[in-house]
């Protein structure tokens, strides 16, 4: 550090570039969505096809009630890696509750198959696998209405 450094408060920094994804993920669990977001946004700006930044995000929109955006994060998550378990698990359910039951289905069911292995998902596996069974026994009571009598 320069003696001008010291003058100037930039004590302790240096010459790289922040890490703006750690600082957003900071942000985020102090609940300063906003400011969250910009951190994430520049983050992007230096990594512009990283997923886990598309699908923080997408937690954040989420945290912050606003599904629209939330969506569309997850979107762009699947555009650069339509593997993304994770992105197919949060988009799963915000399609549900939009009432899109079909499209819902074909992510829980992409989710299985890309992140069901994977090392911390098991409470996610079980939500998703609960959820699938609901929605198909849902559409089979409706496709056999019985025996009408």
């Amino acid at each position: 550090m320069s003696i001008w450094d010291f003058f100037t408060g930039r004590e302790g920094t240096t010459s790289q570039n922040p890490d703006y994804y750690s600082e957003g993920m900071e942000l985020a669990s102090q609940e300063r969505f906003h400011e969250a977001l910009t951190s994430f946004r520049l983050s992007l700006r230096e990594s512009p096809t990283d997923v886990a930044t598309l699908e923080q995000m997408a937690v954040v929109y989420t945290r912050m009630g606003v599904t629209d955006e939330t969506i569309k994060m997850y979107q762009r998550a699947l555009e650069k890696d339509p593997t993304s378990a994770g992105a197919h698990y949060g988009i799963a359910f915000l399609l549900l509750n939009k009432g899109s039951g079909d499209e819902a289905v074909a992510h829980l069911e992409r989710f299985l198959e890309t992140g069901g292995g994977l090392p911390g998902t098991g409470r996610h596996v079980e939500h998703a696998r609960q959820t699938l069974d609901e929605l198909r026994s849902a559409d089979d009571a409706e496709e056999s209405p019985g025996d009408g009598s």
